[in-house]
């Protein structure tokens, strides 16, 4: 697409009513390389590239949180080779955009267990939060290690020990206080989850906090997917009518 066709597309968001959190679920890296006869790291490098391109894209439009779907709790399941590509690409994307990204204000925040994670990733991605901290611009969300039911069955754990320690009665176990127990507890739910590749699944991913989400499906790959695509999934995202179980 053009220059001025996406501006044109650009255009027609309405900013007042732009989604405050959008997620992302990455998809289609290795099914995009193959259909070019590479190898499927030559689809995670280049799918690094989009999440660069829609970060800017997601910050100029001021969305406030961006939750990115990287690394499943069942990507664990994959070929090693494919798995020790993915950690390298990880902390050469927070090498070469960490500066940038906290330059424009941007937190970073991760959901997910890094402690299984390889040191390597663990040290730059804390480096990344540690830098990160106190901006207070858009927050980039970053599942990695992440499953949805992991962390229901995490917040359920903490819950009961809390409950052994007197800290909570299970009268005080509602949806609100329940939030505080994941690892979205500061953010609102996402309001719109856009799914590329041609996938019609949640993939367990926030599994939680999509309860009243907006969900945006396409057959691009990730690796194709670019800032008018976004674009694309906040206009038909502004044309729906979100009623929350009402009338």
């Amino acid at each position: 697409m053009k220059k001025e066709e996406i501006l044109e597309l650009k255009n027609k968001i309405d900013m007042n009513r732009i989604p405050e959190h959008i997620g992302i679920i990455m998809d289609g890296n290795g099914r995009w390389a193959k259909k070019r006869g590479l190898p499927r790291t030559a689809g995670h490098r280049e799918g690094v590239k989009r999440v660069t391109e829609i970060v800017e894209a997601a910050f100029k439009i001021n969305v406030k949180y961006l939750s990115l779907y990287a690394f499943s709790t069942e990507n664990w399941k994959r070929p090693s080779d494919e798995i020790e590509a993915l950690m390298k690409l990880l902390v050469q994307y927070i090498n070469k955009e960490i500066e940038r990204i906290h330059k424009n204000n941007i937190k970073v925040q991760v959901m997910g267990d890094i402690t299984k994670l390889p040191q390597s990733v663990v040290k730059e991605v804390n480096r990344a939060i540690d830098l990160t901290k106190d901006n207070t611009g858009m927050v980039l969300n970053i599942g990695l290690n992440y499953g949805g039911r992991d962390e229901i069955i995490r917040a359920v754990k903490q819950i009961l020990e809390d409950f052994k320690l007197g800290k909570i009665k299970p009268e005080d176990i509602n949806d609100s206080s329940f939030k505080d127990y994941l690892y979205t507890k500061e953010m609102p739910d996402p309001d719109l989850l856009i799914r590329p590749s041609g996938e019609l699944r949640l993939s367990n991913f926030m599994l939680y906090q999509v309860a009243y989400t907006e969900f945006w499906y396409s057959d691009i790959y990730w690796p194709d997917f670019r800032e008018e695509h976004l674009y694309q999934a906040i206009i038909d995202y502004q044309k729906r009518d979100r009623r929350f179980g009402g009338i």
